[in-house]
């Protein structure tokens, strides 16, 4: 799909007369599977449309819109084949991935791991790190292939579990274009979702992410919960807001629907699809275990046992279309239900008669809607579904003889089903019931239950799903309110109350904004005044821990009664604390010298090195930013091959002596000092710093203290909180300092 004819002719009318319209936008979709499935024949290559709803769904945005679409194209390809479709509206981009990563991405991770855990199926996943670093890496790839055009779009969609990694991974590569992504399958809720040991990275990757949509408010719900539970996030419930860092996010709702006119068509024309005397009880499904196929059996068997009137007369027509048969558990299942039916057909059956038949195959479209057309009842029974789009196409097939619906209320149509007849699939007795009060219902209620699904059904249809997804992608929405004193209160009212604060605070980034120069980053009349009032503060001691050199740092603050913490801890000084240098600075002092002076190669225009005595920085804020990457990486392997340790800041690499000592083991050699062996015991910490060198302080005190990260969530974070900018620092110190009154921190003799 080369050409783009219809998009280029949009374009040019759009140059001419200056109009931007919506069918302007391109759009690019990424998904685990291109429309097309590439398979190797004898004549080479062969590509075939790839079945299922999503590619229903976004082809039609794409020819309508133009874009590329993104994915795998359904096998490993050599590295002298390209992949060639008919000329088309669109473009198609393959992602190349090699058996070993889809046996670790696709077969493993994806389905071993995320398909069961957020299906609320735990005892089925399995939690293997190498599949988790083939996850890693084939979300890179997708990455990698997105960044490439993504400058040519005005969004980027991305789709499902598969590539939770992808939004965070395209905004390292390319943060101009808007992003989306939609999960198709449900979010678990928490305590289900935290035994995930890589929970924090997931959350983070998709939180780049401009919008982010689910099928239902229980699943956007849930990821909300996660959100603010495992990273900390301040989170609008209602607003469904989340402020991730200093952007907001928003969360979405979006029903998927189905092209209801096709089916309502199809099922108009197809032919009989069964004998007209015979009661048809319809089961369609891929062969998964989140599917309640064995259950569904069961419950069967159940009906004919209560129920002996249905003998005979009944027929359930169970259709299962292969799936993930490299997976051991999917070819266990296969078995198990082959099983089944072998038993219940084997008690049940005579000679005229068999309760069960089962095609395991796949069927047309057309076909299924001839047979949901004939079915007196579907029989849709996942043990959890992220929103199961069979229901739908049966509603749209019944254009003859109204049937029923028989609908697991843990499907997440289901939220909107509510005329079916709702059951839970582990009640066996109960969807017996369901299934024989089906069978025997009157056509008036059969009528009046099946006309209100149709209407809604029709009028929430795939169209509507993806102009209502797009619309409110390509929307500016408002951002998350500034924090309030009631978040404050929540955040740390229960820790300070009736105890003294020891509070520590980073400089750059976190007192002050991050500015060119160092020398230019002074505090603000309100900054400075609100400090003040907090060093006034009998039940409050105060520190400022800063990679500055000890006199710069207290220089600028100006106030003896803080304690100050220089070069990253190495040097301190304040009241009722001994002054303190590292005993191993000497021993570096000449090799810090040297080391400026071989930095000082690097010193393309805009980059400088920073002297600090016992440490140093090398900047390159003001260089351009296309030379950015490649000056970092030089000044990491000068530091390390001077015996320094380099860490990254903002726009600026730290070198520092390789002495165990940091922000802290700072930290905590003050709250000893000040307080004693029991620290923990008499006062309460509060850390808040913006850089990778607060990392250090962040980790000593996870669970000893309440820790926050000021600025961009680019990176990951140990601390319990993040805050956007300085602003909000500003604001959390003001209502620390009209706190109640604690009693004052008594410090060690």
């Amino acid at each position: 799909m080369k050409t783009r004819t219809k998009t280029q002719t949009q374009k040019d009318r759009a140059r001419t007369t200056g109009e931007k319209s919506a069918e302007d936008r391109p759009v690019i979709v990424v998904s685990n599977r291109l429309p097309v499935t590439v398979h190797r024949g004898p004549k080479g290559l062969e590509a075939r449309r790839s079945p299922g709803g999503l590619v229903s769904a976004l082809e039609p945005v794409l020819k309508r819109r133009g874009g590329t679409w993104i994915g795998w194209p359904g096998t490993e390809l050599r590295q002298d084949e390209t992949l060639w479709t008919d000329e088309g509206p669109y473009d198609i981009r393959p992602v190349r991935l090699t058996e070993k990563e889809i046996a670790g991405y696709y077969h493993g991770f994806s389905n071993r791991t995320l398909w069961p855990l957020f299906h609320s199926l735990p005892g089925q996943a399995r939690y293997d790190r190498k599949e988790w670093q083939m996850f890693q890496c084939a979300n890179e790839h997708f990455a990698n292939a997105t960044a490439e055009v993504a400058g040519e779009a005005d969004l980027v969609w991305i789709h499902d579990y598969h590539l939770m990694l992808t939004p965070q991974l395209l905004a390292e590569r390319q943060q101009e274009t808007r992003v989306a992504f939609f999960l198709h399958i449900p979010f678990p809720p928490y305590d289900l979702f935290r035994l995930l040991p890589w929970d924090r990275e997931l959350l983070r990757g998709v939180l780049a992410s401009d919008l982010i949509g689910f099928h239902v408010a229980g699943y956007a719900k849930n990821f909300l919960d996660c959100v603010e539970r495992v990273l900390g996030a301040r989170v609008d419930h209602e607003a469904m807001l989340i402020e991730h860092g200093d952007r907001t996010v928003q969360v979405g709702t979006f029903p998927i629907g189905i092209d209801f006119e096709y089916f309502e068509r199809a099922a108009r024309a197809a032919p009989p699809s069964a004998d007209p005397t015979e009661r048809i009880v319809l089961g369609v499904d891929r062969l998964d275990y989140t599917k309640g196929i064995p259950e569904r059996i069961y419950a069967l068997e159940r009906l004919l046992e209560l129920h002996p009137e249905h003998r005979e007369k009944v027929v359930f027509l169970q259709i299962a279309v292969p799936s993930r048969f490299q997976v051991a558990e999917y070819r266990q299942l296969k078995r198990e239900i082959d099983g089944l039916i072998g038993r219940v057909n084997g008690r049940f059956a005579t000679s005229q008669w068999s309760p069960i038949r089962y095609l395991y195959r796949s069927l047309s479209q057309d076909r299924l809607a001839g047979l949901y057309r004939d079915a007196d009842v579907a029989l849709i029974t996942p043990l959890r579904d992220g929103m199961n789009l069979v229901a739908k196409e049966f509603i749209a097939s019944q254009v003859d003889e109204p049937g029923v619906l028989v609908l697991s209320r843990l499907a997440g149509v289901a939220e909107t089903m509510y005329e079916a007849l709702q059951v839970n699939p582990h009640n066996v007795d109960g969807t017996a019931e369901a299934i024989h009060r089906a069978l025997t219902m009157n056509e008036a209620e059969r009528a009046s239950r099946l006309t209100a699904l149709r209407r809604r059904e029709r009028l929430n249809d795939l169209d509507a799903w993806v102009d209502g997804f797009l619309a409110a992608a390509l929307s500016a929405h408002v951002g998350l309110r500034p924090p309030t004193d009631a978040d404050f209160d929540a955040w740390l009212g229960r820790f300070v109350t009736d105890h003294p604060v020891a509070l520590f605070l980073d400089y750059d980034g976190t007192l002050t904004p991050l500015v060119d120069h160092p020398s230019k980053a002074t505090l603000t009349p309100s900054m400075r005044n609100v400090v003040h009032t907090l060093v006034g503060r009998p039940d409050t001691d105060v520190a400022i821990v800063s990679g500055r050199a000890l006199d710069d740092v207290a220089a600028l603050v100006g106030d003896d009664a803080i304690i100050y913490a220089g070069n990253h801890g190495l040097e301190l000084m304040g009241p009722d604390l001994p002054r303190f240098r590292h005993q191993d600075l000497d021993h570096y002092k000449a090799r810090t010298v040297a080391l400026a002076e071989e930095l000082a190669d690097l010193a393309v225009s805009g980059a400088w090195t920073e002297q600090k005595g016992a440490t140093l920085t090398f900047h390159y804020r003001a260089v351009d930013g296309s030379k950015q990457g490649r000056l970092a990486e030089q000044a990491h392997a000068i530091i390390t091959e001077a015996g320094f340790q380099a860490r990254n800041a903002h726009k600026a690499v730290e070198a520092r002596p390789p002495i165990g000592w940091d922000k802290g083991q700072a930290v905590l050699h003050i709250v000893r000092a000040l307080y004693g062996p029991a620290w923990s015991e008499s006062v309460r910490v509060i850390y808040i710093g913006d850089d990778q060198t607060d990392e250090d302080a962040f980790r000593v005190l996870a669970g000893l203290g309440i820790t926050f990260r000021v600025g961009s969530a680019e990176a990951p974070t140990h601390a319990r909180r993040r805050l956007p900018n300085v602003d909000v620092v500003e604001a959390l110190l003001a209502w620390l300092a009209k706190r109640p009154a604690a009693p004052t921190a008594t410090h060690e003799p």
